[in-house]
């Protein structure tokens, strides 16, 4: 080695110096190695305690290192016995939070010097006086300071049995300690590192009850940790190997007393045994492997009798008398490991584990894949209605000791852990199941509906010959023109007397005559209309085929087929909205799905079914022309009215929408109605804007059509001698009636009849802008038909009483503006009341444009004065009034 310095040689010449001989004689010259302290230091880490403390006691150095007590916190730590916050609140009592210099000091010179460690005391807890102690591998006298309340009562004072639990964390005494634990144990240790797993090691010879035995094996395990010297690994694993033969006798044992019934006894006693050796999973894994709920779980129930083999429908009573078969006898278990495993030992989770993977989770997914090969609907009510029975089983199950907070917690694991493989198909199907349910529904209702049309169409068109149409055309037009078309009678509000005594007296002559007014919440089309007689022309089959298209607007769509979605929409939200509880992954993804079956409802009730029907009936309402009809009902326009019955059946389905959604996503938390991004409160607002446009767009048509048949009461009503009764040849004519004409009340009646049938049914916007338009398009109307009339003095006081009248109809609609052209209206038919002989005065009143409220222009009203039937005698004079005409200039 280069750092040993050689001694003198024997031919080496003598020093002349004459302390040579002293310094060679010095021990400072005597080989030595120089290695670094931190080197031998790790070397110490790998000796064995006992030969640890003879190398202390060879030098002053070597001392310091053996002793020092981080080296003894060290092992204790590795043993497990080292509480860093016992010792620092100690060494909190004993030197208080600022150190006391002069203790410090005097415990300093104690630890560097021969002396004994001065007792300290600390208040006046005797527990803490520090007597002078040896190096700790003497021969000791342990005192058991803690006992363990299960141990047998003849074991307690035994202090090798509980000595790791004797041990202090005390900074500064941690090599007294570690010598307590190896006297105590260190001979049993090192008794099986020579012998190995045999009946005769020292343990069992020492001591005989098991328990005991279990203790002293239990804490060698712990005790093995520490040894770190050459071989460990061969005396580990003889330690490991007598633990093992150990825990299969115990185990044995314990199995023989659960196939004995011996609860109380044989079992409770092994498995607390096995429970001190090494935690007593071993004894858990036992009893759940052969325990009898798995090994007899035919006996709680079959798959086949679930499944009715006829009908492929899922037998849920028979499902839930299996749940009740099991929660028997998994209580029956429950109480068995409450009697036998101690509280402090887990056994809730490993057992519901395994009740759920070998009981559970075959049976269920048996009965899933027969149903969803047999019955989609069937398989979807069995998971769904399962996975209730799976998340009550909590109030039927009796807990577990020492588990109680966390059962339901276990419980939730196990079902997650069936239903996870299935839950995304089952989203799926659910889904799928339900938009070909809905589109079935409504393609079925298509379907019929065109049958029906093909039907009538056919049936009215059987027996036409068009061949002799083309030879007498003119003939076969006037019989269509002057016969009537015997279709079911038109929906009425208002019957004469009369009227209703003959429909009464024709209903009950002929009983399968339809009702004039079918349900329209059938989701049944009406039936085809039944003539009296069949058309014999194709124009009047062809105007037949028009009036019972109109006829059937009211079945375009059905408040019955939406009933029946949104039932359909329930059931399945029910029943996927179960797996919103899951929360997580899971419970997010069925939610989503829950929103994208409301979604699939709007979209499939709306634009396949709604929107659709709504187009039909505007389709149909611009192809009627009241002129063409033959007899109907006077009180109403059929078209219009059944079109206005759709519109309130649209408005239902509307509200039921409201009430659904509000209902099963809010009420349910499916859905925030915040979250303006939400599919489902997007999909909700489109459904209703695309409903108001349809409404809008089909009311527009209505509107036209109730003009026309306004026009139509106009022109075939109006009596020339209503307004000018002096053409009247009646020789019996007396006095002029002032009255209101039939014609506006007439008139009146069906567009206030009209109006009324919306109210309620929508928004008070879109009625207002509907009134205001009606009532704008009356004004136009009766201006025109105005223009057509000639007025006599005697006349205009009826068309004053008319005005009045529909200026009264006018004012129930509460809009002020549409009101001021109705009373510019009765302004203007004051004209026709002057005399012919107050010319200037005619001409004054057509001339004041302000009179109108800037309604017509002078021309205008011009127009209107020259309907009056004395014009040519007064136009002179009106015209000579208002501009000058026949004048001379002076």
């Amino acid at each position: 080695m280069s750092g040993v310095k050689k001694g003198p040689t024997a031919a080496a010449r003598p020093r002349r110096d004459v302390l040579a001989s002293l310094r060679m004689a010095s021990m400072e010259d005597i080989s030595r190695a120089a290695l670094p302290a931190e080197i031998v230091s790790s070397i110490l880490d790998f000796v064995g305690p006992v030969d640890l403390i003879r190398a202390a006691r060879s030098c002053k150095l070597m001392h310091e290192m053996a002793y020092d007590d981080t080296r003894w916190v060290h092992k204790l730590k590795r043993i497990g016995c080292w509480d860093e916050t016992d010792a620092r609140k100690h060494a909190e009592l004993v030197f208080g939070t600022v150190a006391n210099m002069e203790v410090v000091e005097q415990q300093e010179e104690a630890e560097l010097g021969d002396g004994p460690v001065p007792a300290i005391t600390v208040g006046d807890d005797p527990s803490n006086d520090l007597k002078e102690i040896s190096d700790g591998f003497d021969n000791i006298e342990l005192v058991n300071t803690a006992s363990q309340p299960d141990m047998l009562q003849d074991l307690q004072d035994d202090p090798v049995l509980s000595v790791l639990k004797q041990v202090r964390s005390i900074r500064g005494e941690a090599r007294q300690e570690y010598g307590k634990v190896h006297a105590a144990l260190a001979p049993f240790y090192e008794d099986i590192g020579r012998s190995g797993p045999s009946s005769e090691n020292l343990v069992f010879m020492e001591y005989k009850d098991p328990q005991a035995q279990a203790q002293i094996l239990a804490q060698l395990l712990m005790f093995s940790k520490s040894d770190m010297t050459q071989g460990w690994e061969e005396r580990v694993d003889r330690l490991e190997r007598t633990v093992s033969m150990f825990e299969t006798a115990a185990l044995k044992e314990f199995r023989q007393g659960y196939e004995t019934d011996d609860i109380d006894g044989t079992m409770r006693k092994y498995a607390h045994i096995l429970w001190t050796l090494n935690g007593g999973q071993a004894a858990v894994d036992l009893f759940i492997h052969h325990n009898h709920l798995m090994t007899r779980k035919s006996e709680l129930g079959s798959v086949a009798s679930c499944i009715d083999g006829s009908t492929g429908q899922v037998k849920m009573e028979q499902t839930q008398a299996f749940f009740t078969r099991l929660s028997v006898a998994f209580n029956d278990e429950i109480s068995i490991m409450n009697r036998v495993f101690p509280p402090a030992l887990d056994v809730t989770s490993t057992f519901m584990t395994k009740v759920g993977q070998d009981v559970l989770y075959p049976f269920l997914t048996a009965i899933f894949d027969e149903l969803h090969r047999v019955s989609i609907e069937s398989y979807l009510t069995a998971i769904s209605a399962t996975f209730v029975q799976c998340m009550n089983l909590s109030e039927a199950l009796l807990p577990i000791r020492g588990s109680d907070t966390k059962f339901n917690e276990y419980l939730d694991n196990v079902v997650i852990k069936i239903y996870e493989p299935h839950l995304d198909l089952y989203l799926a199907e659910e889904l799928d199941f339900f938009k070909k349910a809905c589109e079935s529904t409504v393609s079925e209702w298509d379907r019929h509906l065109s049958e029906q049309a093909a039907s009538t169409e056919s049936f009215l068109m059987s027996n036409v010959n068009r061949q002799a149409d083309k030879r007498d055309f003119l003939t076969s037009f006037k019989k269509v023109i002057m016969m009537p078309v015997n279709i079911l009678p038109s929906f009425s509000t208002t019957k004469s007397n009369e009227e209703s005594k003959s429909d009464t007296e024709t209903s009950s002559e002929n009983p399968a005559q339809p009702s004039k007014s079918p349900n329209r919440f059938s989701t049944i089309p009406s039936l085809a209309p039944v003539v009296e007689e069949v058309p014999t022309t194709e124009l009047a089959a062809k105007a037949a085929i028009m009036k019972s298209k109109m006829e059937g607007i009211r079945s375009l769509f059905s408040i019955e087929i939406a009933l029946g979605l949104v039932h359909s929409a329930k059931s399945s939200l029910e029943r996927a909205a179960q797996f919103v509880r899951l929360g997580g992954e899971f419970g997010h993804a069925a939610k989503q799905q829950c929103e994208a079956i409301f979604v699939t409802l709007l979209r499939i009730l709306g634009q396949q079914h709604v929107i659709v029907g709504f187009d039909k009936a505007v389709s149909h309402l611009s192809n009627y022309r009241p002129r063409e009809q033959g007899e109907r009902d006077q009180s109403g326009v059929e078209p219009l009215v059944t079109f206005l019955e759709l519109v309130n059946v649209g408005d239902l389905i509307l509200q039921m929408m409201d009430v659904f959604y509000e209902q099963e996503l809010i009420g349910m938390r499916l859905t925030d109605r915040n979250d303006f991004l939400d599919p489902a409160n997007k999909e909700k607002k489109k459904f209703e804007q695309m409903l108001d446009e349809r409404v809008a767009a089909g009311l527009n048509k209505g509107i036209d059509v109730l003009m026309e048949e306004v026009d139509y009461i106009l022109a075939t009503r109006q009596l020339a001698t209503d307004f000018n009764p002096e053409v009247s040849s009646d020789p019996h004519r007396q006095t002029m009636d002032v009255g209101v004409s039939e014609v506006a009340i007439a008139v009146v009646d069906v567009v206030s009849s009209h109006t009324q049938m919306l109210v309620g049914s929508t928004d008070k916007s879109t009625l207002d802008v509907f009134n205001q338009e009606v009532g704008l398009r009356l004004f136009t109307a009766l201006c025109k038909h105005l223009k057509r009339q000639r007025v006599s003095v005697e006349g205009s006081l009826k068309l004053i009483s008319d005005m009045n009248h529909y200026f009264k109809y006018i004012q129930t609609l509460r809009n002020n503006e549409l009101l001021l052209y109705f009373t510019a209206f009765r302004e203007l038919v004051q004209i026709y009341l002057i005399d012919p002989g107050h010319a200037k005065e005619l001409a004054t009143v057509i001339a004041d444009a302000d009179r109108f409220h800037g309604i017509w222009r002078v021309e205008e009203v011009y127009e209107f004065a020259e309907r009056r039937a004395d014009w040519y005698h007064v136009k002179r004079d009106v015209e000579r009034a208002m501009y000058g005409i026949g004048c001379n200039v002076m």
